[in-house]
C-alpha cells in the first residue's frame, strides 16, 4: 500500500512535491468528485488514509463512511462506480478533487449529481434543478 509522508509546516507544505495529506483531527480529508468530461461537481465525501490509498491504487473512488464507520467504494452496490482519471490536492493538501468517469448517477437519490438544489435569493428556500 501507498504510505504517505507526514505533513510539513507552513510554506514547506504548500510547495512540496511529495504527497503529504493533512487529515483533520478525526483522520479525515474532504474529497470532491468531479465529472472528468463536463467539470460538473458530483459529490462531496470524506476519506481517511486507507480510502485515499485504495483510491490511488485501484483507480476507483473509495470513501470513508462516517455513519457506518467503514470504507466504501462508490457504486460497489449500485453499479455506479466512479473511475478516477486524475486526483488533485489543494495547496496545503487538506482536500482532494477526483476527476472521474461515472457508470451511473453519483447521488444516492438517483440524480446525476448531489448538488441539485440552488439557494433562492431570499436565502431561505431552495429550487431543484
Amino acid at each position: 500500500m501507498t504510505e504517505f509522508f507526514p505533513p510539513l509546516s507552513g510554506k514547506d507544505q504548500d510547495e512540496t512535491d511529495e504527497l503529504r495529506p493533512k487529515f483533520d483531527a478525526d483522520g479525515l480529508i474532504a474529497a470532491v468528485s468531479q465529472d472528468a468530461d463536463t467539470g460538473e461537481v458530483l459529490m462531496l465525501a470524506w476519506m481517511n488514509d486507507k480510502a485515499l490509498q485504495q483510491s490511488i491504487e485501484t483507480g476507483l473512488a473509495t470513501y470513508w463512511s462516517r455513519s457506518r464507520q467503514k470504507l466504501w467504494v462508490k457504486g460497489e452496490t449500485s453499479d455506479s462506480l466512479q473511475r478516477i482519471v486524475e486526483i488533485r490536492v489543494d495547496c496545503d493538501q487538506d482536500a482532494v478533487v477526483m476527476k472521474v468517469r461515472k457508470d451511473g448517477p453519483a447521488c444516492h437519490t438517483g440524480r446525476e449529481a448531489c448538488f441539485y438544489r440552488t439557494i433562492n435569493p431570499d436565502g431561505r428556500t431552495l429550487s431543484k434543478s
